[in-house]
């Protein structure tokens, strides 16, 4: 029979993007489910507040400020990380920033750092995390990505970019970390209700909705809670040795309207 290394009974793991939204729901879901937890985000206040309610509840759990934007942020994170709970096995890559720019409109400088802060800079964090995770032969690397992925949408140009970008990065580490007993997933959110674009306008709002309009792209008036897409990370990360979730869709399911047919 196949051997494969067993998971340690304490597995630390970190969330990147968790000071709102699906990655703070991640750090509660993966906090409940045993796991000492670091959230990492720019805004650290809101991460320590998350860590306080996770240690009421009886769970272990730090915060710590973190920049994708910045490579000596990213450094000492990854090191300040490991020293908070132990060695890394479980790191969910979900941090993302989105403008409401066509590409033309959209300033180089802008999209740069979009792309730093949705692909390069979770890069630089693996780079940091997941060579000592393969020197131990276990481990779990989640990517947040975006059914934008999947079928882009208008007016989001350096976010499809960067998201498009991140989940082909996601399909080599999967090749390429094959048999090290490290499992590289992907978790790919529909529309959510999350503090991403709440920074846009009314009118950058209604100038993407006609159009995402105008092209299809939406089919009915759901959306997904954060919770929805951090049980679908938990289950990635518990699900069994000898087993690799390799891809995880989320879509909303639609509201249910009973004039339709059957």
């Amino acid at each position: 029979m196949p051997r494969f290394p067993a998971h340690p009974e304490r597995r630390a793991a970190i969330v990147t993007g968790a000071s709102s939204g699906i990655g703070q729901a991640t750090a509660v879901a993966l906090a409940a489910a045993g796991h000492p937890v670091v959230l990492g985000a720019r805004r650290l206040d809101r991460c320590q507040q998350a860590a306080k309610e996770i240690q009421a509840g009886g769970g272990e759990a730090a915060a710590l400020r973190l920049d994708l934007t910045d490579a000596r942020s990213i450094a000492a994170f990854a090191t300040e990380a490991e020293a908070e709970h132990g060695p890394v096995e479980v790191v969910v890559s979900n941090a993302g920033e989105v403008l409401p720019r066509t590409t033309l409109a959209t300033d180089p400088d802008d999209f740069a750092r979009q792309v730093q802060v949705n692909l390069l800079g979770a890069q630089r964090l693996v780079h940091a995390l997941a060579p000592p995770m393969t020197a131990r032969s276990r481990g779990d690397i989640v990517f947040v990505t975006s059914d934008v992925v999947r079928v882009p949408r208008p007016r989001m140009a350096a976010y499809v970019t960067s998201k498009a970008g991140l989940e082909a990065m996601a399909r080599a580490m999967q090749m390429e970390l094959e048999g090290t007993g490290v499992r590289v997933g992907i978790v790919r959110p529909g529309p959510s209700s999350t503090e991403q674009g709440a920074s846009w306008s009314p009118g950058e709002v209604e100038a993407a909705m006609d159009d995402w309009t105008r092209w299809g792209l939406l089919r009915h008036a759901g959306y997904l809670r954060p919770g929805d897409v951090a049980r679908a990370i938990a289950t990635m990360v518990a699900t069994p040795r000898g087993t690799h979730l390799t891809l995880i869709e989320v879509e909303p399911e639609a509201p249910a309207d009973a004039g339709a047919p059957a």
